[in-house]
């Protein structure tokens, strides 16, 4: 479903109010009017410095948090349920200066990950995603693991949770 250009501004001024992004100083610069591409923000300032006057690690982490799996229930919509399940973030060099990281999938990896969850049940996909500093240089790289399920598998695999041990 594509969301018009009116519809895109007014998510990205939502979501950069959403407190834990807010509180963390993350914004999104830019979403793409198909929804594919996030270009997001961490600026350098007194609060999210660590001891060392450097970008805090924690913050760095943060800003790569909800990205994919925005894109890709977005994308898939209300039949399916998205969740981030892993991730684990590698440093390069510390953050000097303010970063970015950019979060796309193409319309084929998300033809992929849909039939791959159709075909399946569930699906893990699996993303990298590098955060720069202001002269490009990598200071991490993050990966993460979306969980994509289809409505009726995620019932499925709810109701056998719920069900007493004998």
């Amino acid at each position: 479903m594509r969301q018009t250009l009116l519809k895109v501004l007014g998510f990205r001024h939502w979501i950069n109010l959403y407190s834990p992004l807010r509180g963390a100083g993350i914004h999104v610069t830019r979403i793409s009017p198909d929804n594919r591409t996030f270009d997001v923000e961490l600026r350098l300032t007194w609060f999210n410095r660590n001891y060392m006057g450097t970008q805090f690690g924690g913050s760095l982490f943060a800003m790569t948090d909800p990205f994919y799996a925005i894109i890709i229930q977005r994308a898939l919509g209300p039949g399916y349920v998205v969740w981030d399940k892993a991730a684990s973030i590698r440093f390069r060099r510390p953050g000097r200066t303010n970063v970015r990281a950019r979060f796309h999938i193409s319309e084929e990896r998300l033809a992929e990950i849909q039939l791959a969850t159709d075909r399946d049940g569930t699906h893990d996909a699996l993303f990298e995603v590098e955060i720069t500093d202001t002269a490009g240089e990598v200071i991490a790289r993050v990966e993460r693991t979306v969980y994509i399920a289809t409505k009726a598998a995620y019932a499925a695999r709810l109701s056998t949770r719920k069900q007493p041990q004998p």
